[in-house]
């Protein structure tokens, strides 16, 4: 009975303590704007927006855009691909050298920013990636996500930076 006290106590003691600091930080935000030295796109950790933006925010675990999970978009896009769905139900080491190629050249015809909604276009309509180009293609997916496209430019061609 002590124990459940002494967390309670101490959950409230950390509730007060994040109040205590966006009340401060919401403080230093209003003087900001009252000196006109507020960044445009700055809000006060007590405002709510309803704006959700088109691209990627980086506010989240996880990106619907770019998130491999089925579970978090249900819409199947397709990608002039309709000619996979033959493949459906096929385990991905199963497939033949001419069925890879055709996964191979639609992979390679689709921009960068639509890699990760390709892969979960398949994965909600039981398509499984040949693992002859698995790698490659979750590669694209994993460097969008550490190198997010802003102001929908297209950044495909981009090279490395040494």
């Amino acid at each position: 009975m002590v124990i459940i006290l002494y967390l309670i106590v101490l959950i409230a003691g950390l509730a007060l303590l994040v109040f205590g600091l966006s009340l401060i930080g919401h403080k230093r935000y209003e003087k900001r704007v009252e000196e006109g030295t507020a960044k445009p796109d700055e809000t006060s950790p007590f405002e709510i927006t309803q704006e959700v933006p088109e691209e990627c925010c980086g506010q989240h675990a996880t990106c619907e855009r770019d998130s491999l999970l089925a579970a978090v978009s249900k819409e199947i896009i397709y990608y002039d691909d309709e000619e996979l769905d033959a493949y459906r139900g096929i385990a991905s080491d199963e497939y033949t050298e001419e069925q890879v190629q055709q996964f191979a050249d639609i992979f390679y015809e689709l921009k960068e920013i639509e890699v990760a909604g390709w892969c979960r276009s398949l994965q909600l309509r039981g398509i499984e990636l040949p693992d002859a180009i698995k790698d490659e293609v979750f590669l694209v997916v994993r460097e969008r996500r550490f190198r997010p496209v802003t102001g929908g430019e297209d950044h495909s061609d981009d090279k490395v930076k040494d």
